[in-house]
């Protein structure tokens, strides 16, 4: 029986290492890549992003990050915060046809942000920067790539610049991707001479009657309800007295 029950016992504790094996991937973890956080945003409008870049090497740290907006997605404004210990550089390339912004045309975007560490202020192993920017207009299309480049102390250089294939497995440099959502429709007004149910306050044929018939009949069911309860309570108490009085006759004759 022992033997069973640790049997047993081993058992589910493989199944639920499974379990969490399959739903949080810790026998395998994911190399960690360059990401924009967050990663879904509403089509037409401006987002504050972030560009998360750990740092994967034992020894190096990163001293640069060049992120590459898309060409096919052009984005009229983009704003960059401090970050402090780093610089930043924005460049920008000629568009056509021009992009709205603000209600004016622009024929200038941005074309790659590049940050720049100072002494001592590089990412270290084993810890990750976040690069904030302002984005707007987002455009009308399902998902924006932004490919990155990542340069190490030591001279090495990634590249984030795989795009993902619909159905296919995660490559192993991945681009960091935005998805982006249509924008919500604005409820619609009801159709121009449409039907309206009638109400009390303007049913001019016999609504205030109707409604005050329901309220009387109302009333009456909850007086009935109320006398059928006074009823029923004198009725047990009279019940309960003519037991006690039964019962008290047959004592006094068995004496």
């Amino acid at each position: 029986m022992i033997r069973h029950r640790r049997t047993v016992g081993t058992a589910a504790a493989l199944a639920f290492g499974a379990v969490v094996t399959a739903v949080f991937g810790f026998a395998a973890p994911a190399s960690a890549h360059v990401t924009i956080s967050p990663e879904v945003a509403e089509q037409g409008g401006y987002g504050r992003f972030a560009f998360r870049v750990p740092n994967e090497s034992d020894e190096a740290s990163t001293t640069k990050v060049e992120v590459f907006l898309p060409e096919n997605a052009a984005i009229g404004s983009v704003s960059t915060t401090p970050v402090p210990g780093w610089t930043v550089a924005v460049e920008k390339r000629t568009v056509d046809p021009p992009v709205q912004v603000h209600g004016a045309e622009i024929s200038e975007v941005v074309a790659k942000v590049r940050w720049t560490a100072e002494a001592g202020t590089a990412i270290g192993p084993g810890t990750f920067q976040e690069f904030p920017v302002l984005l707007g207009p987002l455009p009308e299309t399902d998902q924006m790539i932004f490919k990155a480049l990542q340069t190490y102390s030591d001279g090495a250089v990634v590249r984030w610049i795989d795009e993902p294939e619909p159905g296919g497995e995660e490559p192993a440099t991945p681009a960091a991707v935005l998805t982006l959502t249509a924008a919500a429709d604005a409820p619609s007004a009801a159709p121009t001479g449409a039907a309206e149910a009638p109400t009390a306050a303007d049913d001019s044929t016999g609504g205030d009657s109707g409604n005050g018939l329901a309220v009387g009949l109302g009333v009456a069911g909850l007086v009935a309800g109320l006398g059928g309860l006074v009823l029923g309570g004198l009725a047990f108490a009279r019940g309960r007295r003519e037991g006690g009085a039964v019962q008290g006759d047959q004592a006094a004759t068995t004496s």
